[in-house]
């Protein structure tokens, strides 16, 4: 009897349980507090600044809340300021990057899947080769192809016209954006795709084969319901490339189709009246709101595409 006691009480002690402020979780959660405050500090200044008015921006407290809080700048951030020779802020350089975003991330996704699932399960002779100058392809910088780029929108643009009879041309045109997003897309997402597609059991590849399922059939109804999480993984890098690019968009563009962050940094870099930094800051908020959205509204789909086989060989 005594023996059983003995053995009951050593089975309900179990592990004992954790100090909550131990060493461990004070340096871990220390450090995570510390990166966090890194990064949302600017971000805290950044918002107040922009709700603020210059009267009490040049007091020079830049971390105080605004004493009376004012969206004036955010209007004219969005409608009034100065991008150079128009006074009209980022309204038109907003839809000037939608245009641009839209097609860009769907024609690049749409060809790098298809791409990415041919490559895993349709191999052709010489894939493997393909497959290799995919991945020197993606890494390539791509300031060495600026110029060269520049002939070819120059030079195709220029042949469609002349045989259309148009005026038609991609050199500084929204459309020839575009295509330049799309083409430097391509290389690292199907690589994506592929080491994803990897990571799909064989297994049901071939039993849709032995069912009589063809090329599209296996990649609309088997692969596509599957990669949900890879798709949201290529749109949110598409996006955040696509609309954060500066340097494409000032080369391939002109004044009348400047995406938006071609605008923000004339509306920063204006030199005509007074600096305006609350307006400053309340353009780099706008322009950075897309990416900032679509990024937190997926932000776990993202995760899970890394996990499941985005970064594996």
């Amino acid at each position: 009897m005594a023996d059983a006691t003995t053995n009951a009480v050593t089975e309900a002690r179990g592990p004992k349980p954790r100090r909550v402020f131990s060493s461990t979780n004070i340096i871990i959660y220390g450090t995570l507090l510390v990166v966090c405050l890194y990064y949302l500090l600017p971000l805290y200044v950044m918002i107040v600044t922009s709700l603020k008015g210059m009267p009490e921006i040049r007091l020079g407290n830049i971390f105080s809340p605004p004493v009376e809080v004012t969206f004036q700048p955010w209007v004219k951030a969005w409608s009034e300021a100065c991008t150079g020779i128009n006074w009209d802020g980022l309204s038109r350089g907003f839809w000037n990057s939608v245009q641009i975003l839209v097609p860009s991330v769907i024609v690049s996704i749409a060809v790098a899947s298809v791409s990415g699932y041919a490559l895993v399960n349709w191999r052709f002779k010489g894939s493997e080769a393909f497959f290799t100058i995919l991945i020197f392809g993606a890494f390539i910088p791509y300031q060495v192809m600026i110029y060269p780029i520049v002939i070819i929108l120059r030079d195709t643009g220029g042949f469609i016209g002349d045989v259309t009879g148009t005026n038609f041309r991609l050199m500084g045109s929204i459309w020839g954006l575009v295509i330049v997003h799309t083409i430097f897309g391509m290389p690292i997402l199907t690589l994506l795709f592929r080491n994803y597609f990897t990571s799909v059991p064989e297994e049901l590849f071939k039993a849709a084969r032995v069912d009589g399922a063809g090329f599209w059939g296996i990649y609309f109804k088997i692969m596509l319901p599957m990669s949900l999480p890879i798709f949201v993984v290529a749109m949110i890098l598409q996006v955040t490339g696509i609309w954060n690019d500066f340097l494409f968009g000032v080369i391939y563009t002109k004044p009348e189709t400047y995406p938006m962050t071609v605008q923000l940094n004339n509306i920063v870099n204006s030199v005509q009246g007074v600096k305006e930094y609350n307006v400053n800051m309340a353009a780099t908020l706008l322009t950075g709101l897309v990416p900032l959205t679509i990024y937190f509204i997926s932000g776990r789909l993202f995760v899970r595409g890394i996990a499941a086989g985005a970064v594996k060989g």
